[in-house]
């Protein structure tokens, strides 16, 4: 999509990956300024344990043995539990999708928001916005290893971080 956009982010993580808090102080006060159209705000997320499932399995490729983010000598429930930390270590610390679409007060500020695994309704819109075929191709795909969370653990994830559940919830209602 790079070719037919007027303006492409990608780098550093923090601006091509903004959070609503972001955009709002860096990205769209330049915008305004500038006099040009305002962009609208698209987030895909996905399920919460698939998300982690997919952070935990990213940081156990062999590029990262040895670094403090390295997930290869850890369980997928330590992950998730130290996930639910205030200030988890290293490994665990991989932010919020909920702050992709709600503001600090918790109201949705994400004007078109999609669920990761309804691929075909972010392929319908994108079309429809850029009026050109669009096909994504699978990027940072994560290496294949189990990742089983145990119950309780994802009953404790569910009551630390209901606002990660309640995003997936708005994404998976269709509500784009």
């Amino acid at each position: 999509m790079a070719p037919k956009a007027a303006m492409v982010l990608r780098d550093p993580p923090q601006i091509k990956h903004a959070l609503l808090y972001r955009y709002g102080r860096f990205l769209a006060p330049m915008f305004d300024k500038a006099g040009g159209k305002t962009p609208e705000t698209v987030a895909v997320i996905r399920h919460r344990v698939e998300w982690l499932s997919s952070w935990y399995r990213y940081r156990n490729r062999h590029a990262l043995v040895g670094h403090e983010n390295s997930t290869r000598k850890v369980k997928f429930n330590e992950f998730v539990l130290e996930y639910c930390e205030d200030a988890p270590t290293p490994f665990a610390k991989v932010g919020s999708q909920a702050a992709y679409v709600f503001d600090k007060h918790g109201k949705r500020e994400t004007k078109h928001l999609f669920a990761y695994e309804n691929q075909p309704a972010l392929i319908a819109f994108l079309e429809q916005l850029l009026k050109t075929e669009t096909t994504l191709k699978q990027l940072n795909v994560s290496p294949t290893i189990p990742a089983v969370i145990d119950s309780e653990v994802e009953a404790h994830l569910r009551a630390a971080k209901p606002e990660e559940f309640a995003a997936y919830a708005e994404a998976m209602s269709g509500s784009a």
